[in-house]
């Protein structure tokens, strides 16, 4: 290996791999443990560092519960998550970070403290942080043994004909669009839980629906691939919408409606419940987060259409 590709390790190309910088020859390597024949050349794009210790942010938060172990949020769509390239700060864990005063420092490691897992930036929903090592490592093992009850709500185009299914696809990184996920063979095992909760037009056509998610496993925009996969995009959504699939769609809208939908910002797409074990009473816990208004007023669109 040579020039600055020479420094890194083993596991700090994994990780890069993993986030879509490595390219090869037929595109970007979405698989580590891909072959490599001789002769080939691969380039691979080091991101802009970021600091290693966020800063505490006075940035407000929705906080729905909060103990001496932990805290839940109801995030708003746009913010991000954790700080990476491109997004140094005015994260949620900035915003942890003054809220908590000091508790989560050294949780979790520096650039994530206390960050058990993640929503996307233009997902709104709740969240759990962790204040105390023990509760990150009893969340980390419920999350790793899929016995979080995780359920989201979104709108999509056109409604699955059953009312309720499994889809179960494997999602890695495209090989051909470095920020986008797909189901491909070699992608990790995922499994998205669907039930279709209203649908909208006419019993035989319908334009749209709205459907609730369980996450059996937690894949990079699970939701948003595995719906996408069956022929049903999220509503909104910039990277996995299918054109043809909401033009369609479209014709049989009012002006009105349209108007609703063109202006709706994101994916349609809300984490609405979030239960666990409690790391320290070990009972179980459960919180609902309502429709933000934004989505309250697409349902009311999709609903008048």
């Amino acid at each position: 290996m040579r020039g600055a590709g020479a420094e890194l390790s083993r596991s700090r190309i994994q990780q890069l791999i993993d986030e879509g910088a490595v390219s090869g020859p037929e595109g970007v390597i979405g698989d580590a443990a891909r072959r490599v024949k001789a002769g080939e050349e691969f380039t691979i794009r080091i991101p802009v560092p970021v600091s290693a210790t966020p800063q505490a942010q006075d940035i407000p938060l929705n906080v729905v519960f909060e103990d001496d172990t932990l805290i839940i949020v109801n995030k708003p769509a746009g913010l991000v998550v954790h700080p990476a390239a491109g997004n140094a700060d005015g994260t949620l864990v900035n915003a942890l970070l003054f809220h908590c005063k000091g508790q989560l420092a050294g949780i979790g490691g520096e650039i994530r403290p206390g960050i058990v897992h993640r929503i996307d930036k233009d997902t709104s929903g709740l969240l759990v942080a962790a204040k105390t090592e023990k509760a990150l490592t009893s969340l980390g093992k419920q999350f790793a043994a899929h016995a979080i009850d995780r359920k989201y709500i979104a709108f999509v185009w056109g409604a699955p004909f059953k009312k309720d299914g499994r889809i179960e696809g494997d999602i890695g990184r495209s090989h051909f669009e470095r920020t986008k996920m797909v189901v491909r063979p070699g992608g990790k095992h995922a499994v998205t839980h669907y039930e279709v909760l209203q649908k909208y037009g006419t019993t035989l056509n319908p334009v749209a629906a709205k459907i609730q998610c369980r996450l059996e496993t937690g894949r990079t925009h699970q939701i948003r691939v595995h719906m996408t996969h069956i022929g049903h995009p999220l509503i909104g959504d910039p990277a996995y919408g299918r054109a043809r699939t909401a033009a369609a769609a479209r014709k049989t809208l009012s002006a009105e409606t349209l108007a609703v939908l063109d202006a709706f910002p994101r994916q349609a797409l809300h984490a609405a419940v979030l239960g666990f074990q409690h790391p320290t009473t070990h009972k179980t816990v459960r919180f609902e987060s309502p429709l933000p208004d934004d989505m309250q007023k697409l349902e009311a669109a999709l609903a008048a259409g």
